[in-house]
């Protein structure tokens, strides 16, 4: 089963995405129930190996973490293949992340060694954008440049005036179709707030 472990978007977040969504003339922009947060990215995961997952992050106490946004950014290098809204590097977030990888080693999935670079994915290119498309993409970005949800500033306590906090930490089930990827949720963590913010009313459903 081809999984991933995410966060949802808080409603706030959503309205100014899909914004940007409509403002870029090319791409496929990725369905608004299909925006998240990839903290972890499983691939191919035995039954077996979600149940002991599950057990792991039922039983962890999981850091809670705001999520802001600070601008966009494409991947894929001269010929980009999505855009995404880059996030600020919360230390909660980076925290969360952490303690998910542990999870994940600790009921034996191995997973990709690369840098984590929270972001929401908005576009995807297909085989990567060239010519025209670039140069597309290029004036609608600029005319979106400056983009951010929420204030930098904080408090004494660390919270961060403005910034959205994340609720949830969902694992998904996905399956690739000719029409995009389809989610399933397997298993949900809810969040405690962080410093400052309110909480969730959402409760824990395992596997």
């Amino acid at each position: 089963m081809r999984c991933f472990l995410a966060l949802p978007l808080p409603e706030a977040l959503i309205a100014p995405l899909l914004a940007v969504q409509g403002a870029v003339p090319v791409g496929r922009a990725v369905p608004e129930e299909n925006l998240h947060v990839t903290l972890a990215f499983l691939g191919e995961v035995a039954e077996a190996d979600l149940r002991e997952l599950d057990l792991e992050l039922g039983g962890a106490a999981l850091p809670g973490c705001f999520l802001q946004v600070a601008g966009l950014e494409s991947f894929g290098g001269r010929a980009p293949k999505l855009l995404a809204a880059a996030l600020r590097p919360d230390p909660g977030l980076l925290a969360l992340h952490g303690r998910v990888a542990r999870a994940c080693r600790a009921a034996g999935i191995e997973l990709e060694r690369r840098r984590f670079r929270p972001h929401v994915t908005l576009l995807r290119f297909g085989a990567g954008l060239r010519g025209d498309g670039i140069a597309r993409l290029e004036r609608a970005v600029a005319g979106l440049a400056g983009l951010t949800t929420g204030a930098e500033t904080g408090t004494e306590t660390g919270a961060k005036t403005g910034a959205v906090a994340a609720e949830v930490l969902r694992l998904v089930a996905s399956t690739l179709t000719p029409e995009g990827a389809l989610y399933e949720t397997l298993a949900a963590y809810p969040l405690p707030p962080p410093s400052g913010a309110a909480g969730s009313g959402e409760e824990r459903s395992g596997l």
